[in-house]
Formats: C-alpha cells, sequence, structure tokens
C-alpha cells in the first residue's frame, strides 16, 4: 500500500508536470521511440548555464577556502575559456578534452569553458595512477588535458601521451589559475553552435571488462537529467511549504564528491545553476572540516557515499558544530545499512535518503526519501519521476512480473548515447525496447519499490567507487610467479566493501603478500589494491567451464575474513 509520503509526492509531480506545470512534458523521438522530456529544460549546456546566471547573477556560487565567486564571474570566466580554447588553443566541437584535477572553481569553469566551446569534457579519475590516466587520455583521443600539479606529475610518467597537457595551480584565485589557458583570447572570438544530440562529456565506468569504458552523454541528456533532478526537489520544497516550513535563505551543499563522479557533476554542480544554490567546495573528504563548513555556510543539503554521513553521525566531535540547517542527509554510490538508517534518523535532525542511478543514466533513477526510507530502509526506493522508466529484466531480454528477480534496466531519455568507439559493448548494454542494463540484480515489490539483491557484474563497490575485477587481477597476472588470480570483494563497516584476492602461485615459485600488495600498487590506483591477499597452495577451484570459481572462493575467503577481523579485535 502506498504510504501517505508517496501520495502527497504523487499528487505534487502530477501538479508540476501536468498542462501548464513549470515541468510540463512532451516527448522526443530516439532510436523509434517516443521518450518523456521536461519541455522548459534548456536544450544544451550552454544555453542552460547562460539562463540561470542571468536569473542568479549577483549570488554567491562557489566558496573555496578564502574565496568566492558570484553565478556571474563564474559565467564570466568560462566564456573567456570558451572563447580562448576556440581562438587561441585550436579546439573544435567534438573534440575530447581532459579534466584532471581535484574540486576546484577552476575544473568547474573548465567544464563550463569547454563544453560552451563545443569540446567534450572528459573528466579522468583523479585517483588513478600513471597507467590509467594515460590508457583513459589515449582511449577517447583527448588533444588536451587539464591537470593540476600532481596529476600533471602522473599524466608525464604515463609517457607517449599524443594530447598536450596544460598545468593548472589551483591553489592560486580563479582569474590567475586559469591563465595558462585564457592568455592570447579575443574578445570577439565567435562560439559554435551547439545541437542537442551533440556530446557533452566522457565520464569513466569500471565494468566487467578490466577496464575503464568511456560514456558518451549529449546536451539534451544531461539538461534533462538534470532537470528531472530539479522536478524532485520542487516538489519536496512544495510539501515543505504544505506544512508550513518554506525554505527562508539560499540553498547551500557541500561539494565533498569528487567532480568526475557523475553524482558531483549533475545533481550537485549542475543543478545548482537552476537552484542558484551555493557551492561549498571540499577537495578532500575529511569529516571534521566538512562539519564546521556546514556550520559556517549554513549548508541546507548535504550528499556522499554512505560513509560520510555516518562518519558525522558518530563523530565524537559532532555537537561541537549546528548542523541543524542540514534537511537531508542523502547518499548514493552504496547502499546504507539498515542499521545505519536508523542511526541517522535518531542522530542528526535532517533526513535520510539514498538514491540510486549510474554514469550511464547521468546519475538518475530512483530515491528513497525521509519517512518511505525509514519504513524500507533497505530499499532504492522508487523511479524518479518524471522521465525515469524502470523495468526488471529477465534472461529473454522482456521485463519479468512485479516481484520477480531479474537485471535492472532504465529506459530514459538521460541515458547515455554509448561507450566510446565500442559499438558491441553499447549493443550488448541495452535491450531491444531500449532499456539500459545495468549490471544490478534487483525486484520490485508491490508498491514499486526497487531492492537490489546482487551485482551481475563483476565489479566492487568500495565507498561508492566502481572496481573492476578483472583489472586488478589483470595486475596480479603481470607480477612474476602468479599463476591463478581471483579478486572480490570483502564486507567493511566503513567502506562497505574493500577489494580482496586470493593467488595461486606458478611451480617453483614462492609468492608474499606484501610484495604483491605493493606490486599491484605501482600498476593501479590506490583504492583498487587488495586489503587482503591470500597466497593458496593448492590451485584455486574450477567450475565446469573452467573458469574460476569465484562464488566459492567468494564464501570461503569472506569466512576467514571475518574469523581474522574478529581475532584482531580480541
Amino acid at each position: 500500500m502506498a504510504s501517505e509520503l508517496d501520495r502527497r509526492m504523487d499528487a505534487v509531480m502530477a501538479a508540476l508536470t501536468g498542462e501548464g506545470g513549470p515541468f510540463a512534458l512532451t516527448q522526443v523521438e530516439k532510436h523509434g521511440r517516443l521518450l518523456p522530456v521536461i519541455a522548459a529544460a534548456p536544450p544544451t549546456l550552454p544555453a542552460y548555464f547562460a539562463h540561470f546566471i542571468a536569473q542568479h547573477a549577483d549570488a554567491t556560487f562557489l566558496v573555496s577556502g578564502a574565496e568566492r565567486l558570484t553565478f556571474a564571474q563564474a559565467g564570466a570566466a568560462a566564456q573567456a575559456v570558451a572563447r580562448a580554447l576556440v581562438g587561441v588553443h585550436g579546439v573544435r566541437p567534438g573534440d575530447r578534452i581532459g579534466l584532471a584535477m581535484r574540486n576546484s572553481p577552476s575544473w568547474i569553469v573548465l567544464y563550463m569553458g569547454i563544453v560552451s566551446a563545443g569540446g567534450v569534457a572528459t573528466l579522468l579519475n583523479g585517483w588513478w595512477g600513471p597507467e590509467e590516466l594515460g590508457q583513459a587520455v589515449a582511449e577517447v583521443g583527448c588533444t588536451l588535458v587539464f591537470a593540476d600539479a600532481p596529476r600533471v606529475d602522473r599524466l608525464n610518467a604515463a609517457g607517449g601521451l599524443s594530447a598536450k597537457v596544460v598545468g593548472i595551480d589551483d591553489t592560486l584565485p580563479l582569474d590567475q589559475a586559469l591563465g595558462p589557458v585564457t592568455a592570447g583570447a579575443d574578445e570577439g572570438t565567435s562560439l559554435p553552435s551547439i545541437s542537442p544530440e551533440d556530446p557533452a562529456t566522457v565520464l569513466f565506468t569500471s565494468g566487467s571488462t578490466g577496464r575503464s569504458r568511456g560514456a558518451v552523454s549529449s546536451h539534451r541528456a544531461i539538461t534533462q537529467a538534470t532537470f528531472n533532478y530539479l522536478a524532485q526537489v520542487v516538489m519536496m520544497l512544495t510539501l515543505a511549504t504544505q506544512d508550513g516550513n518554506p525554505p527562508t535563505s539560499q540553498p547551500a551543499t557541500l561539494l565533498n564528491l569528487p567532480l568526475f563522479h557523475v553524482t558531483a557533476e549533475v545533481p550537485v554542480m549542475l543543478q545548482s545553476f537552476a537552484m542558484g544554490r551555493k557551492l561549498v567546495l571540499m577537495p578532500k573528504w575529511d569529516a571534521l572540516e566538512a562539519m564546521r563548513l556546514i556550520d559556517a555556510e549554513h549548508v541546507t543539503y548535504f550528499v556522499g557515499v554512505p560513509l560520510m554521513s555516518y562518519e558525522i553521525a558518530t563523530h565524537p566531535e559532532r555537537a561541537r558544530f549546528d548542523l541543524s540547517t542540514v534537511t537531508d542527509f542523502a547518499a548514493g554510490g552504496a547502499p546504507r545499512p539498515a542499521e545505519h538508517v536508523r542511526r541517522l534518523d535518531a542522530e542528526l535532525k535532517g533526513a535520510p535518503l539514498i538514491g540510486y542511478g549510474l554514469t550511464e543514466t547521468n546519475a538518475a533513477g530512483t530515491g528513497n526519501w525521509r519517512s518511505n526510507y525509514l519504513a524500507k530502509p533497505d530499499s532504492a526506493g522508487r523511479p524518479s519521476a518524471p522521465l525515469i522508466d524502470l523495468a526488471i529484466v529477465g534472461a529473454d531480454g522482456q521485463p519479468v512480473p512485479q516481484g520477480e528477480r531479474g537485471e535492472i534496466g532504465i529506459r530514459s531519455i538521460v541515458n547515455f548515447e554509448g561507450y566510446w568507439n565500442d559499438p558491441g559493448a553499447t549493443a550488448a548494454a541495452m535491450t531491444p525496447d531500449g532499456y539500459f542494463l545495468t549490471g544490478d540484480i534487483g525486484y520490485l515489490d508491490e508498491d514499486n519499490y526497487l531492492f537490489i539483491v546482487d551485482r551481475k557484474k563483476d565489479i566492487i563497490i568500495r565507498g561508492g567507487e566502481n572496481i573492476s575485477c578483472p583489472e586488478v587481477e589483470a595486475a596480479l597476472y603481470t607480477c612474476d610467479g602468479v599463476g591463478e588470480a581471483a579478486v572480490f570483494g570483502l564486507p567493511d563497516d566503513r567502506f562497505g566493501e574493500v577489494p580482496g584476492a586470493v593467488v595461486h602461485p606458478l611451480a617453483g615459485k614462492t609468492l608474499d603478500e606484501a610484495v604483491l600488495r605493493a606490486f599491484v600498487a605501482e600498476h593501479v590506483a590506490a583504492f583498487k589494491v587488495p586489503a587482503r591477499i591470500w597466497v593458496s597452495a593448492v590451485p584455486l577451484p574450477r567450475l565446469g567451464t573452467e573458469k574460476i570459481d569465484k562464488v566459492a572462493l567468494r564464501v570461503q575467503y569472506r569466512a576467514i575474513w571475518a574469523a581474522e577481523r574478529q581475532a584482531s579485535k580480541a
């Protein structure tokens, strides 16, 4: 039976999206199907920026340490970057331009400038090592990469790059930091016209193939995804106003997730333009600093991986800070344990909520709000209105009956266009009727709430960061003496799960865990290095297909892991 909150939410959303409503729907044909779109959403990112920067021109947009920038200042700087990219750096529509930087005003303004110049903003994972960065730059053919000092060093260490790397000192004020980009720009330089179907971004996603793939999204997909999130926000603000609690101050949120993640890019950074929302930047996560900033900047909304809000709720110094301005403590990227949901509700004034989405869906998917989340803490929530069509798909690619398990599929105008230069992988990720196959296994209950029960893809989600098991296995196999290797997730109180591995040596070889971990760390990012590597004296078990039986290994070594951790606490 639908909850009272669900009924109220549905009534408000119907009014918002109905004829004459601010989020009234129309349709667009894509891949032979008519899909709903929000009519009021600007067709491209440059149009989106221009409209909302004009609306919120003098409001504070970015807070980074002592630097404070208005929407107008950020917009002017982005236009200067766009003109320089076209007139000085020779960027042409469709060129992939990389961003390899920590969170900073420079990152955001460069992103705006790249897409305004017709370039494709290629968001490189700032945690990657040299090999991973080099592979990604080569994969999509970046012609230019903007990087801060640590990432410049890693890119140089990668060697053989065809892209030009421009260093950005993001410790400087914005105008000075962007000096290497905007020098020589002509204010008279014309910017190209952009269509809604043009590519806007490439974000990288780890799947079961052992390598990161570039997911390409169009301007329309991103602006529609942003407006889908905006419709949800307006829905909840309408309910708050009905309850006598209308917002009374400028909305503000911490930007504590890395901007190369789709959650930080779309519902946090991009949505803030439409909301006139202040972004308070955190280059690196620290719970104590987060609480200080929430207090000082009157943050109204918090979103992060589940670990972040839990660290705040359980922090021994939490009482020192006023966190009462936060209405919601949201999370994404990984599920929260049910006990954490209850603890957050008991400890914090802001209500817990969770969302489920993917890079390929521009973060849009489902949401579980407030009292609904407390009632069903194991659920990712209902499909996010008004654009998300979610189905549970069987082995034949067709939706299964309500309550049955299958692969979660999402169909929407906000979905990505495909994997860069990989039509085979793109086709494999789609059903004939247009659902993107997420690789997650789940079911819908009688109230249309999604429950995720397993993963089809061979990945680990460590604190919201996807890790491809085959990628880590490949690194292990390059180590002298490794004959067999299997990587799988181990439960972890802090990160949800962490990578673990078991290896079997070649005949006559001896393997050492510390040596193996050090070797792997030279080839993959630190968060991908197994927390524990077991050396098995006997060959790893095999299935009838001769593949390593990772299910059996995961069960066996998770039990060993639990026993080891219990013994360490004794």
